[in-house]
């Protein structure tokens, strides 16, 4: 096995150790395959994780391996590495951020195969700029997870916030509200539970937000629990740690037309057809939630009102 392959990437010299290392045995998927995925999609993955505290999904020994999830900086990163020092319950962790496509190829270095970022920035880490709906099917059948999407933006666009669709690369579809940082993340969330409340009450057989899998009765549930401080989510273009190397892949709204449409359509050997476009090109800008919130509460209202 080659001990290391050096790499120069972002103006800097990096040691990639063992780069033929399998990492996906089933699809021969080596790290140094890793890294060059990591650095072909640089330039569209860095504004997605500038800023963020990052939670690393690690697998040195392939994704066959349990692996684990790192949140403070190990002794051996290099200085120039970025990090932020953030407070947590009796204490602080030192989480590392991706300022870089060079830090980007090293985290790939260390096996990192997923990188997850905060929905807020370490500089006001309470106030987030994103906000997430995550939707996951209830089966096997991804027709749910497209159908609740999509009623999801139909309900946000009633609130006054456009929305952005991603494909996980694991079980299902993320629709994603840009903030503008102004709430903290407790009005995030209660926002975020108030409105999966008035999507379920609209679709009582199809939706629901119980958090216990057994009351859920095959419905799809509406899971707004990573909007929390320190609560972590895929970043786009992330690579999962599941046979084929799925990607976690930003859609256009019209994606949720294709019959055929899976969270893993994207994966590391098929990147270049996702990176043709940008689907996220016109992104719209960080929204407030105080008009947005008038607006469910009164939605709130009226479904009460009708019950």
């Amino acid at each position: 096995m080659t001990p290391k392959k050096n790499v120069r990437i972002g103006g800097r010299s990096l040691d990639i150790s063992r780069p033929d290392k399998v990492l996906f045995p089933e699809d021969g998927i080596t790290k140094a395959d890793l890294v060059g995925y990591y650095r072909l999609v640089a330039p569209r993955m860095l504004p997605h994780l500038r800023g963020r505290p990052l939670m690393l999904e690690r697998h040195p020994d392939g994704v066959q391996d349990p692996g684990f999830m790192q949140k403070d900086v190990p002794e051996h990163f290099p200085d120039w590495v970025a990090r932020a020092e953030l407070p947590k319950e009796n204490g602080t962790v030192t989480h590392a951020l991706c300022e870089n496509a060079s830090t980007l190829a090293y985290l790939a270095g260390q096996a990192c195969i997923t990188p997850h970022r905060w929905l807020s920035r370490a500089d006001r880490p309470d106030h987030p700029d994103r906000l997430v709906f995550d939707l996951d099917p209830p089966g096997e059948d991804f027709e749910a997870v497209r159908e609740a999407a999509g009623r999801t933006r139909d309900l946000l666009d009633e609130l006054g916030l456009p929305s952005l669709l991603m494909a996980t690369g694991s079980r299902g579809l993320h629709v994603v509200v840009a903030l503008d940082r102004r709430a903290p993340f407790d009005e995030v969330r209660a926002f975020a539970r108030d409105a999966a409340g008035v999507l379920a009450a609209r679709h009582p057989d199809r939706l629901t937000t119980e958090a216990r899998k057994n009351a859920r009765r095959g419905r799809l549930y509406l899971d707004v629990q990573r909007n929390g401080y320190a609560q972590t989510a895929v970043a786009p273009y992330a690579v999962r740690a599941r046979p084929g190397a799925p990607i976690a892949a930003p859609l256009r709204w019209t994606d949720l037309d294709d019959p055929d449409l899976t969270a893993r359509r994207w994966t590391l050997t098929t990147a270049g057809g996702l990176l043709q476009d940008d689907p996220w090109h016109d992104a719209p800008r960080g929204r407030s939630l105080h008009a947005a919130g008038r607006r469910l509460a009164a939605l709130r209202a009226a479904e009460g009102a009708r019950r």
